[in-house]
């Protein structure tokens, strides 16, 4: 477990404009996302690693069965709060508590923070359905956004500061591809946070979000 690295002081000192930088078009964005390759049958089965404060799984259908994962006592505790129908745990990627199968697997802005891939891959391969998704979004620090990226981002504990031709095919190594975009995103003083998906300028934005399957 990350003993401290995530904690209040984390959010307060890097991440002040958290709500601000999670407003509904980009949670709504994530939320189609997840629908166009969940199940139509009922429940769905959702599992968040990284979660947060449950922003993201509060945009979801009540009616679905929604689970949380983070290292942060502090983020936990405040995302329990706020959605007691939801069910969250405080746990590192290796040792989530959730059994599968789950119908999607989410993680939003996390897997750079975490050091070993090769368990964030196991973990969701694990728990995901013969048929199941996993969604993501990373920074990405290549193309020509790529210095001012590398510039703007002031967070130590992103350990892979990679290309999105490494995420695509990290993804495809372990699960099959099915589509790809990339999102202009950034928090404009004054004026509010831009996030603009985009497929035509995919290959220049500074995050990408990826879906994949899992493979036969």
């Amino acid at each position: 477990m990350s003993e401290g690295r995530f904690e209040q002081g984390y959010y307060d000192s890097v991440y002040p404009s958290y709500a601000r930088q999670n407003p509904p078009k980009k949670l709504q964005f994530y939320r189609e996302m997840v629908e166009r390759v969940a199940p139509v049958r009922a429940p769905v089965r959702v599992l968040d690693i990284g979660c947060a404060f449950g922003a993201f799984l509060s945009a979801l259908d009540p009616r679905w069965e929604r689970y949380g994962t983070d290292v942060s006592r502090y983020a936990v505790e405040k995302a329990t709060a706020a959605l007691p129908d939801v069910r969250f745990a405080r746990a590192d990627v290796d040792a989530i508590p959730f059994p599968g199968p789950f119908d999607v697997i989410t993680s939003f802005d996390v897997i750079e923070h975490i050091p070993s891939l090769d368990a964030v891959a196991s973990a969701v391969e694990s728990r995901l359905a013969s048929s199941g998704h996993f969604v993501f979004v990373v920074p990405v620090y290549d193309g020509v956004t790529g210095p001012l990226i590398r510039l703007l981002d002031k967070d130590e504990t992103h350990v892979h500061r990679r290309s999105r031709d490494f995420w695509l095919q990290w993804a495809g190594e372990r699960f099959a591809l099915v589509a790809w975009c990339g999102i202009l995103r950034y928090l404009i003083p004054g004026l509010g946070y831009a996030h603009i998906p985009t497929q035509r300028l995919r290959r220049f934005t500074p995050a990408i979000a990826v879906t994949a399957r899992r493979k036969a």
